[in-house]
């Protein structure tokens, strides 16, 4: 019976981890379908950051009371891995509780420590649950996250209320097996919690306790292989690419727009016909984006980061004035554009068109426009996304392939093309406002 059983994890495990990795390797493939861009210096400021930022959540604080419930769900999420291996090897070999004859006192510590924290996010998903469903937190509660991506935050949030539910039940019907002398069933010692949850099974029979340890134990390894797989459809792929996603930050100013080396050479010769200008050598095909692969693979990366949060939209002053912009839908907009394209790819080859484009199709000229250039979305983001590099190459397309920009942005313009400033004046009079001081 426990050849099958081995037999039996064996072929789940390995078919879940076969789907995971196929999944991870495609969204890999999109992410780098993105034009190159260079972030591969400063290797131990990158690590810093990532540290800081990725593993220390220092941005989450912020907003302390979130923060704590986040790191108490975070924390446990990390910790918990280790009882997870501890599964594996368990369902691969035939054994009970592997590491528990090795690590002595320091297993009892570790696997109660992990209880602790299993009680903590259990705490901390019933608030999280609380303030997007009972509360209803603006930004928790927007048009973008309508359908599909609340129904997700909340799948979750139930998700993690089960895995939680199945290791405190496992471990306190395993300690309950312990008492009663059962067979195969280890001394953990007195778990912090498990020697109090144990007492709900007082009165119940060896066979129904075991029973129900293993249905525990199935179901906690079998809903983490689960989410595992689905971690790549949800918001909850940050959880990975956070920390890829703070390495490759940009570590320019914020608010520094990058300038095109062709329009800066086109600019020069315009003002200065003998201005000496260095040749580009691959000039871009567009000025700016209009769809996915028009972008780098860091804002495809950026895209795929999203936690969904809605912090940056919070902070956002066009949406706070009741503008059509939202940071957050330009990076789930980007995020479902690149998965339909992605897909595309997949099915019909590399040079399939769908006759849809990210600009227009999904994010339209309105929301460009009533971006501020403010760096707000991009100061509040807990993971380094930056929304605002994503308009500016979207805006940077309407205006110099469209031709389409506001009639107050065209006149500004042209002062500057004729004027060298944005007002309409002689340019031999620029300096006359000293003489009026």
């Amino acid at each position: 019976m426990h050849i099958v059983l081995q037999v039996v994890f064996a072929i789940v495990f390995g078919f879940a981890a076969w789907m995971a990795t196929r999944k991870f390797l495609a969204i890999r493939r999109n992410i780098f379908l993105g034009r190159p861009e260079n972030l591969s210096d400063q290797k131990g400021r990158r690590w810093q950051h990532m540290l800081l930022f990725a593993l220390g959540q220092k941005k989450m604080f912020k907003k302390p009371i979130p923060a704590i419930l986040h790191l108490f769900i975070y924390v446990s999420f990390v910790i918990v891995n280790i009882e997870v291996l501890e599964i594996i090897i368990d369902g691969v070999t035939g054994s009970h509780r592997f590491f528990a004859p090795y690590l002595g006192g320091f297993y009892t510590f570790m696997i109660s420590m992990i209880e602790l924290l299993s009680v903590l996010a259990l705490i901390a998903t019933f608030a999280f649950l609380w303030r997007r469903n009972v509360m209803k937190l603006k930004r928790l509660n927007q048009p973008e996250l309508k359908g599909w991506p609340f129904k997700d935050a909340n799948f979750i949030l139930l998700m993690e209320i089960v895995l939680v539910t199945a290791i405190l039940t496992m471990n306190a019907t395993d300690f309950r097996l312990q008492q009663l002398g059962a067979a195969h069933y280890h001394d953990t010692g007195n778990l912090l919690i498990a020697q109090y949850t144990s007492n709900i099974f007082m009165g119940i029979g060896t066979d129904t306790l075991i029973a129900i340890e293993r249905t525990a134990w199935w179901l906690h390894i079998i809903g983490i292989l689960f989410f595992l797989n689905y971690i790549p459809y949800s918001k909850h792929l940050h959880i990975i690419l956070a920390f890829p996603n703070s390495y490759y930050v940009r570590f320019s100013e914020k608010g520094k727009m990058d300038n095109m080396p062709v329009i800066m050479n086109e600019v020069k010769t315009m003002l200065d016909p003998s201005a000496q200008v260095e040749p580009i050598a691959n000039p871009p095909k567009t000025f700016g984006a209009k769809d996915v692969t028009d972008l780098t693979w860091k804002h495809l990366m950026d895209a795929y980061s999203c936690t969904e949060c809605g912090r940056c939209t919070a902070a956002c002053p066009a949406n706070i004035t009741g503008k059509l912009l939202s940071p957050r839908k330009i990076m789930m907009d980007t995020r479902d554009r690149l998965e339909e394209v992605g897909k595309q790819i997949q099915l019909h080859g590399p040079d399939f068109s769908d006759n849809k484009s990210l600009l227009g199709d999904y994010i339209t000229t309105e929301e460009l426009r009533a971006c501020t250039t403010c760096n707000a979305c991009v100061e509040e983001c807990p993971v380094n996304i930056s929304p605002l590099s994503i308009i500016l190459e979207l805006r940077r397309y309407t205006i110099m392939e469209q031709s389409d920009a506001p009639q107050e942005w065209n006149l500004m313009f042209n002062n500057m093309e004729n004027n060298q400033a944005p007002w309409q004046f002689n340019p031999a009079d620029r300096l006359n406002w000293k003489d009026e001081v």
